[in-house]
């Protein structure tokens, strides 16, 4: 779905959104080269930018490596096996580490060491998008924010913040120009899922928070909300219903059809209605790609497909404080 009009004499503005990559150094890449390859002025990231697994490379006594991939063991006899594996998980965005034996086995028997493990692989991974970034976007007049999602940690978030950033700046929780008149906003956190994600709250809290960054917002006409959760029943958040008692979560099948829900924030929804920003920018709900206008402000969820190594993506044209324009991606 998309449309196009400009109102002569008017600046305009083109901005690039993706979200929930999940550490896809493939979707990653392609979103840093977006700005060009779109001809935007601006390119936002929001959240979920973190990884969800971490792999473990064995390496055998002699000399081979194997490694268990989505339940299965994968035995890699050559150099160019191991390759071609890690760039696999590059796209999956499963993170990974080459260990002997003796290794692998202390881990299994340490969770805090795993989980300190799968910290420092994410920073290290995230530490190395912000230098990509800096390269790539320097001298292209490409602003590049970014802001986390529920998935995300704080610990890992911070490696993004930097004194010296020229393209790629960290935004949560700040209020920060796209360009000379509007304003953008950003809230990563959530309200709670059956996953219990590291950045998760109630709606009442998350309500606050929304509350306390809009008093940042100098116009709300010329404003852009970029909260991760959409709002809720909005088409934005439509999703399998699914039972919470299970471990892991299952769909709702009720009559041989899988039950749908609108999975999003009430929080987030009265913000919008009560603020009528511009633009609201979400995700979260990977397979509900849509656009919705909730009163006067045009409401996008790109979608996600970050494990096939696809950036999906929706490039939206405004000018002073009305959107002009908006044009899914994917590729």
């Amino acid at each position: 779905m998309s449309f196009f009009s400009k109102k002569p004499g008017k600046k305009v503005t083109r901005l690039f959104f993706a979200t929930d990559l999940h550490g896809s150094e493939r979707a990653f890449r392609k979103f840093i080269n977006a700005g060009k390859f779109y001809e935007v002025n601006v390119i936002v990231m929001g959240g979920d930018i973190q990884g969800k697994l971490m792999i473990p490379i064995i390496k055998e006594s002699n000399g081979h490596h194997r490694a268990t991939l989505q339940g299965r063991v994968e035995h890699l006899s050559t150099e160019e096996d191991l390759k071609q594996l890690m760039g696999r998980l590059d796209t999956l965005g499963f993170y990974y580490k080459v260990m002997a034996e003796d290794e692998f086995r202390s881990l299994q028997a340490d969770p805090q060491a795993v989980h300190a493990l799968f910290n420092e692989l994410a920073k290290q991974k995230l530490t190395n998008w912000v230098n990509l970034a800096e390269e790539r976007l320097n001298g292209t007049g490409i602003k590049c924010f970014v802001t986390g999602g529920n998935d995300d940690e704080w610990e890992v978030l911070n490696v993004m913040k930097r004194e010296d950033a020229k393209s790629f700046f960290a935004v949560e929780n700040e209020m920060v120009l796209v360009d000379d008149v509007h304003s953008m906003i950003s809230v990563g956190i959530s309200t709670p899922t059956p996953w219990h994600t590291p950045r998760e709250t109630t709606e009442e809290e998350l309500g606050k928070m929304i509350e306390e960054m809009a008093a940042k917002a100098p116009d709300m006409k010329k404003a852009i909300f970029n909260f991760h959760d959409p709002p809720v029943d909005s088409t934005l958040d439509t999703c399998p219903k699914l039972d919470w008692t299970k471990d892991p979560p299952a769909q709702i099948v009720e009559g041989g059809q899988v039950v749908l829900c609108g999975a999003g924030s009430r929080s987030v929804r009265e913000a919008i209605e009560k603020y009528q920003p511009m633009l609201g920018l979400h995700g979260h709900i990977h397979e509900s790609q849509s656009v919705a206008k909730l009163g006067r402000t045009t409401c996008i969820n790109p979608g996600s497909e970050y494990a096939e190594g696809i950036l999906r993506g929706c490039i939206v044209t405004f000018s002073d404080g009305e959107v002009q324009g908006y044009q899914m991606t994917s590729g």
